[in-house]
């Protein structure tokens, strides 16, 4: 019982406008069907090689940053709702196309054009929570909007397992009514809102800072780029992993992904209600890391499906601890002026990663085995999470 309370209260105090974002995530990322099968797509049905589909993939990274600085110039000068309306919509003709382009370079022109459109949407959303959230409740309101993420992203992957297992071409076609729907429930809910919250300046500084020139926020974002860069193997490596190494079916590998998305979205705001009272938010983050590396180096052990499993549920509850409180400590640096940009700055952080990941860890892979990949991911992860637990001291001194 007093677990059922607790877990409860976690979600109090959050706006309607808070939990309306939190659904537009959910229908949008419910989309994510593609993405996580899409290097499974390029060697089973297209036959590129491990090497080339990462290159492909490479672009969606490109993409990525070229869509979250756009993103985080568009919002603050036409405004967050305008930047998440367009990037939904035009989405959906874009899913449409994959299946039209067979070859390298022609599905890395599509799939680069199509994320620099899904990339603006993140810095505008990220705004959106701020502005709709109390201060008091802001990393509940990201972990809220995270939580509905990975339930579509549980939801997603799983689908598209099973509906690539039927055919690639109708797993496009199901994936664009995702942003379809999305964008029409945004539209109808915020057409017409205002801020419930104006945002709270941290300093006479930050009005007039950039984020390119805030040194402590330079590091931050070079030290979640680092990060970004090993974590997200799970992203696009690790399907890889689980299907040319261990030869788990596609649903299966649906069904694992799916589990990391269903433990963040059962455990997240609960976890995140604890750690706010009880730890700090360098020690919260470099633990988080931490776990993240220590499930990387458990698949050098794995003997069963079981296993991959339990390595998942430490990867996700990793992220819990990471990714929200990477996304509260940059809303904190930032005032009402630049939120935009130093949101858009953190997404490119990110989006970098995309760049280097997939043909990065595709390539180690390839040349030197999966298990050289994990124990070098593992190791590093650790390695971050110690600098990132010395760096947030020194940012929190510098507010």
């Amino acid at each position: 019982m007093n677990f059922i309370k607790s877990y409860t209260s976690s979600f109090k105090g959050l706006s309607s406008e808070s939990w309306m974002l939190a659904v537009v995530m959910l229908i949008n990322r419910t989309g994510s069907m593609v993405i996580p099968f899409l290097g499974v797509y390029m060697t089973q049905k297209l036959h590129f090689s491990i090497e080339e589909s990462g290159f492909v993939l490479s672009f969606f990274g490109i993409g990525s940053v070229i869509g979250s600085w756009i993103g985080g110039k568009l919002t603050d000068t036409v405004g967050e709702y305008a930047v998440q309306s367009f990037s939904l919509f035009l989405s959906v003709p874009l899913y449409l196309l994959i299946p039209v382009f067979t070859t390298q370079w022609g599905l890395a022109g599509l799939i680069f054009f199509q994320s620099i459109i899904t990339g603006a949407f993140q810095p505008a959303n990220s705004v959106a929570i701020t502005r709709y959230a109390k201060p008091q409740n802001m990393t509940r309101a990201f972990s809220l909007n995270r939580m509905a993420l990975n339930l579509g992203f549980s939801i997603g992957p799983a689908l598209g397992g099973i509906l690539s297992a039927i055919s690639y071409n109708f797993l496009f076609i199901i994936n664009s009514f995702a942003p379809l729907l999305a964008g029409i429930t945004f539209v109808w809910f915020f057409r017409k809102r205002k801020a419930r919250n104006e945002i709270i300046k941290n300093n006479a500084r930050s009005a007039t800072r950039s984020p390119y020139k805030d040194s402590y926020f330079l590091i931050f974002c070079f030290i979640c780029f680092l990060f970004s860069v090993f974590f997200f193997q799970f992203f696009n490596t690790l399907p890889l992993f689980y299907k040319e190494e261990l030869h788990l079916s596609q649903a299966k590998i649906g069904y694992l992904l799916g589990l990391g998305g269903a433990i963040i979205v059962l455990l997240e705001m609960y976890f995140v209600q604890i750690v706010e009272k009880k730890w700090s938010t360098a020690f919260t983050l470099f633990f988080g890391i931490f776990l993240c590396g220590l499930s990387y180096l458990m698949l050098l052990f794995c003997s069963s499906f079981w296993w991959l499993c339990l390595s998942i549920t430490i990867l996700s509850i990793g992220e819990i601890w990471v990714l929200p409180f990477m996304a509260t400590v940059t809303a904190k640096r930032s005032d009402s002026e630049n939120k935009g940009a130093y949101m858009g700055l953190l997404g490119i952080s990110f989006s970098l990663s995309f760049i280097i990941t997939p043909y990065a860890g595709s390539l180690v892979a390839q040349e030197y085995g999966f298990s050289a990949l994990w124990l070098s991911t593992g190791l590093i992860l650790i390695g971050i999470g110690i600098l990132m637990f010395y760096l947030i001291r020194q940012i929190i001194k510098d507010r």
